[in-house]
């Protein structure tokens, strides 16, 4: 029986895949498509969720990784994978919105931190959440992370982050601290 991680290919992204991984991200995230799975933001943001630009830049930057991960020759979901000193950054991350669900972000959560502590010897993982999505917070409680209580604030006005429909949203920091070896 073949489920959502079957024969799943972890690459770094190229520039050949941009526009591959910006319909990704933007189905995941904004618009109706996103709405065919649960990590939709289209009723809290509007607008873009990113652009070939700010692709380019995490794949082109030095300490960073965008790891596509492919299934069939398809690249079914990203993330990026940033060295910041003893932590790794966790940002980009999406997954095609008819395959959310069954399993593939835990199988792709995982190898990131896997890849993360073997090239880079990072002691925790960080990211940044919007505060509001309680549903995602939780999915990511449930893989070891905790919320801090550390804000900061949304870009309101700069619309390559989108256009809040809400006038709350700040990013809280999520870590995940890895057992040492």
């Amino acid at each position: 029986m073949e489920t959502a991680t079957t024969a799943l290919t972890f690459r770094d992204a190229t520039d050949a895949d941009v526009d591959e991984l910006v319909a990704l991200i933007e189905s995941a995230y904004r618009g109706d498509d996103s709405r065919a799975g649960w990590t939709t933001e289209a009723d809290i943001l509007e607008g873009q969720r990113t652009d070939p630009e700010g692709v380019l830049e995490v794949i082109k930057s030095p300490d960073s990784r965008l790891m596509a991960v492919e299934r069939e020759g398809r690249i079914v979901a990203c993330c990026q994978l940033e060295h910041q000193g003893d932590h790794a950054y966790f940002g980009m991350f999406a997954v095609s919105p008819l395959l959310q669900g069954a399993g593939l972000g835990k199988v792709i959560i995982a190898e990131a931190e896997r890849q993360a502590r073997a090239t880079w010897g990072v002691r925790e993982m960080q990211m940044t959440v919007i505060s509001v999505r309680d549903d995602l917070i939780a999915w990511y409680e449930r893989r070891g992370y905790r919320r801090t209580g550390r804000m900061t604030p949304f870009p309101y006005g700069d619309e390559r982050f989108g256009v809040p429909q809400h006038d709350d949203l700040q990013f809280e920091l999520l870590v995940k601290e890895f057992a040492q070896l």
